[in-house]
Formats: structure tokens, C-alpha cells, sequence
């Protein structure tokens, strides 16, 4: 079987641009192309395609991508870890919201919960692959040693202030403010205060987050679905506001 490019990006919910960007790229390559141009891909170029889209799905960037394609000699026994992979994020998944639930049913009943039933499934460790690929083990192990030394309410403080910024911009985003408005350039300050206090973070010569992690991250909350879609469960276009006003903070302060 084979098909045309438009289909196949319609399928995987992409655009013709982005497969021919792969093609370049050595990811993908067509398994013809007609006279006039057009691109057909056939399952062998379906398969590579889904490989593709689950790598990405997991934050690794296209050159790492291209890398890992390059090194599997068995695309099946590939596929089969990725699926191990998936089942655990959704045991992951699946655990977090049992623990909501169970959050939500005992708040409406005036009971109390431990940390370990409030928290459960909230596992940092689950990025634990992809933070050190981009910015290396020590930055994880940093991170990892100053997250386990908090005490439970140490934790949720924490997590609440990240939940109290992605409101915010939520509610900028619902405003329609654009990233340069005083408003959201003030709760990007805010994040990008929240994020210095992380152990572990790439710093500049002045102790503080470097411009490349800061912006890094926040093209991550736009091109990884998994943070999309906690930023834009404040507001569809969250995300998009916090990458854009991160990038207009650094160009305004971090040089």
C-alpha cells in the first residue's frame, strides 16, 4: 500500500510541511516520488512515521531522533520497548487520576489525605531519561537530591506555585493580552523565579537559569503534547502565551 502525503499527514495529524522538513532532515524518505513531485510513502515509511511521532511525543529533539533511528537494526524490537514505554506512562496516567478523585471525594467529605495518596503517580522521575540527554545526569541528579529532600508540604507549596503561574497566564490568555503586556511579562518573571529555584538547572556565570534553558523549556510547553496540554487545561493557548512571553522576557533580560 501507499500514501500520498496529505493523507498520511492528515492521519498523523500533521502538516505536509513538517514530513517533507523530516525528509530533509534523512528521517523520512518517500518511497517514490511522481513527476510531478508529489511524495508517496509506503508502510515501511508508515511505520518510520509512527516511530517518528512517539519519539517526539517524548521530548527527544529530530537530530536524537534521527540518531536512534539510525542505531535499531529491528524496528519491531524497537516498537516493542516504545510500547512498554507507553503502557507505564499510562499506569502513570491512570494513578494520577484515581489520586485526584480520591483527593476530590474526601475534600466534598471533610477527610483528610496523606501525602502518599495525594501525590501518587506525581512521579518526577518519569522525565528522568530526557533531562539528562539534554542538559546532562548532573542536572537530574541535582534535581532529584533537592526534590526528595522536601517534606510533603515542602512539595505541595511548590507544586501550587507552579499551579497559581499557569492560572495566571491562563487568565492572560483568555484576556487575549499579548506576551509583551506588563501583566504577562510579570508572571513571566515569576516562572522564571520559580524555575531558579530548581538545584540542577543550567546557570550562566551569575548563578541564574541561562537564556537558551529558559527559552528551551518554554518551546517545549508548546512542541511537547504532554505540556500543552497541562498548560492549556488553564485556556486553549496557554502554552503558546508562556513560550512567547518567556522568549520576550529573555530578549528583554537575560542578554
Amino acid at each position: 500500500m501507499e500514501w500520498p502525503i496529505s493523507e498520511l499527514a492528515r492521519a498523523a495529524g500533521t502538516t505536509t510541511r513538517a514530513l517533507r522538513h523530516y525528509g530533509e532532515l534523512g528521517l523520512l524518505e518517500p518511497s517514490r516520488v511522481a513527476a510531478s513531485g508529489y511524495r508517496f510513502y509506503d508502510e515501511d515509511g508508515l511505520l518510520r512515521l509512527q516511530r517518528i511521532l512517539l519519539l517526539r511525543e517524548l521530548g527527544l529533539p529530530l537530530g536524537t531522533i534521527g540518531d536512534v533511528l539510525a542505531g535499531e537494526q529491528d524496528p519491531e524490537a524497537a516498537l516493542a520497548v516504545h510500547l512498554d514505554l507507553l503502557r507505564r506512562e499510562r499506569e502513570r496516567i491512570d494513578r494520577q487520576i484515581a489520586s485526584v478523585q480520591r483527593t476530590l471525594e474526601r475534600r466534598r467529605g471533610g477527610e483528610h489525605m496523606t501525602a502518599e495518596e495525594s501525590l501518587d503517580g506525581f512521579d518526577h522521575t518519569s522525565y528522568r531519561e530526557e533531562v539528562e540527554q539534554r542538559w546532562g545526569k548532573a542536572a537530574y541528579a541535582d534535581s532529584d537530591r533537592w526534590w526528595r529532600s522536601k517534606s510533603a508540604d515542602e512539595k505541595r507549596a511548590f507544586q501550587e506555585a507552579q499551579q497559581s503561574i499557569a492560572r495566571d497566564f491562563g487568565a492572560a490568555a483568555q484576556a487575549g493580552l499579548p506576551p509583551e503586556d506588563d501583566e504577562v511579562q510579570a508572571i513571566a518573571q515569576r516562572h522564571y523565579e520559580w524555575l531558579s529555584g530548581i538545584p540542577g538547572t543550567p546557570q550562566g556565570p551569575d548563578g541564574r537559569p541561562t537564556r537558551e534553558y529558559f527559552t528551551g523549556l518554554a518551546d517545549m510547553y508548546v512542541d511537547d503534547p504532554r505540556f500543552a496540554a497541562n498548560y492549556d487545561a488553564h485556556g486553549q493557548g496557554t502554552a503558546r502565551l508562556i513560550r512567547d512571553a518567556v522568549h520576550v522576557y529573555a530578549e528583554r533580560n537575560l542578554g
